[in-house]
Order: structure tokens, then C-alpha cells, then sequence
């Protein structure tokens, strides 16, 4: 009689491992499949920082790059004023923007250390 409690345990069994493996591979295929992702998205991202790095040394590139740092801080010190609950302490001397932006081009203009 256990024999055949045994064979019918047999079919039962064979399925749970055969979901089982089913379950462990769609797992793998998943995490390599964001594995993937992730790495196209790092190469992109790669690709595009070397691009912006080029053309910031063609002629008009730094200043470039200042217009757009510039409009960045318009936008949010806009951000910021929109709020009615906050207060907003901005610069009364626009030359201290200035150097925040001469600052910001001199660090990408400094080697790093390394390269």
C-alpha cells in the first residue's frame, strides 16, 4: 500500500519542481533583464556626458554652459517663490551671482586629479 501512496505522490512532486525551476529561471531572466537596462542606460549616459564635454571646448561652449547654469538658478529661485510659505532671501548685488557662476566654470574647468 505505500507504493502506491508513493506513485501518486511521484506526479505531484514533479510538478511542484518543474514550477519551481519555471519560477527560478523567469527569476534569472528578470535581474538580466534589468542587468541589461541598467547597463544601456549607463553607456547612454556615458555617451552623452562625452558629447557635452565636447562641445563645451568648441568656441562659445563655457558660455554656453553659464546661460544654461544661469537659467537653471532662474528656474529655481521661480521654483522656490512660488511657495507662498517660503521665504526667499536672494542676492541684493547680482555680481555675487556672477561669482557663483565663475566659480562653478573654474571647477569645470580644473583637471581632476587622476585624468
Amino acid at each position: 500500500m505505500p507504493e502506491v501512496a508513493d506513485q501518486r505522490r511521484q506526479p505531484e512532486h514533479q510538478l511542484f519542481i518543474a514550477r519551481s525551476e519555471g519560477e527560478k529561471q523567469a527569476a534569472i531572466n528578470k535581474a538580466q533583464g534589468e542587468a541589461a537596462s541598467i547597463l544601456a542606460v549607463a553607456e547612454a549616459t556615458a555617451e552623452a556626458l562625452t558629447r557635452v564635454a565636447a562641445a563645451i571646448r568648441q568656441p562659445g561652449g563655457e558660455q554656453a554652459v553659464q546661460l544654461k547654469v544661469a537659467e537653471k538658478a532662474v528656474e529655481a529661485y521661480g521654483k522656490v517663490a512660488a511657495d507662498a510659505n517660503t521665504t526667499l532671501i536672494v542676492p541684493s548685488n547680482m555680481s555675487e551671482v556672477a561669482t557663483l557662476l565663475g566659480s562653478a566654470m573654474k571647477m569645470l574647468q580644473t583637471p581632476s586629479a587622476g585624468r
